[in-house]
């Protein structure tokens, strides 16, 4: 008797074993941090509490003033949208700093303002000024003209004419596209986009190499502009530049960005900027400081 509960005893303690063997730990919780603000603690910028952003507002539907309802001028645009979406994602205060657009790569490159939002492309020389943010929007690049001129434009190969004045923003790719497919060309170097737009509709200019989300707008509310190219460029896409060397503002940034990339904000931000640009209230040619 005593040896046969000795042995039910042994058998008890195997399958306890057994069973504590192929029990598999309790797993622990998703990692939900994307979906959570970042860590403020870890963030810093060169006002304390506050995100300083450099843009360049003339450059629809990225960012441009806008009328309100009182004929004021306010600054709009689906990156100005994402600029407050990021600074809310970091519990930051945002001040925005309206400026010529080769004015936010100097600002950049001064470490004077902690990002610049004007529509940047990664371009590889501006990897010494600034880091580059994930892509947040893919874009193009188009060549305008007045419409009607049309048949003088049917390839890329009839904007190398020496007999062409055409148009690009200061320091910006477009400059690039210009001095590759319009070499032969009087190249004019504008500060503001609007300033090529009122050039090419006062017959001064050709045409002008413009980005084609921005230009699509200004054929919108002026009609007598029209896209008549699209523009190869390797690196399409739009990111933001950060104070080089923050690597938690940085780090920051990128979450934001794919938080709003994945909720649905980003296209929010860019139907309701393409509505607002395409609309009464807004004035292609409003200056910054009209």
């Amino acid at each position: 008797m005593k040896k046969l509960i000795a042995l039910l005893l042994a058998l008890v303690m195997v399958f306890a074993m057994c069973a504590c063997g192929n029990t598999e730990p309790e797993k622990e919780p998703e990692n939900e941090a994307n979906n959570e603000p970042a860590n403020t603690d870890e963030i810093t910028t060169l006002v304390p509490g506050t995100l300083t952003v450099a843009t360049s507002p003339d450059f629809a539907p990225y960012e441009f003033y806008a009328l309100d309802e009182e004929g004021n001028a306010v600054l709009a645009g689906f990156e100005v949208a994402l600029a407050q979406y990021i600074a809310d994602y970091c519990g930051l205060e945002l001040e925005i700093i309206p400026m010529d657009f080769d004015g936010t790569l100097a600002e950049l490159q001064k470490g004077s303002v902690d990002l610049g939002m004007a529509g940047y492309s990664p371009k590889p020389e501006r990897e010494e000024i600034m880091d580059f943010s994930d892509v947040f929007y893919t874009g193009g690049q188009s060549f305008v003209c007045l419409k009607g001129n049309e048949d003088k434009f049917k390839s890329l190969d009839d904007l190398n004419n020496a007999d062409l004045s055409v148009g690009a923003q200061t320091g910006s790719i477009q400059v690039d596209l210009a001095n590759e497919f319009s070499a032969d060309a009087d190249i004019v170097e504008l500060v503001k986009v609007t300033d090529i737009i009122a050039e090419i509709l006062d017959g001064k200019l050709d045409g002008g190499y413009i980005e084609t989300a921005v230009a699509k707008t200004y054929a919108v509310n002026y009609p007598d502009l029209c896209v008549v190219l699209d523009v190869p460029y390797d690196a399409e896409g739009s990111v933001v530049g950060v104070n080089k060397g923050n690597e938690a503002l940085l780090k920051a940034v990128n979450e934001a960005i794919n938080k709003a990339l994945s909720d649905g904000s980003m296209d929010q931000f860019v139907a309701e900027a393409n509505e607002l640009a395409a609309g009464d209230i807004y004035e292609g040619l409003l200056e910054s400081e009209g």
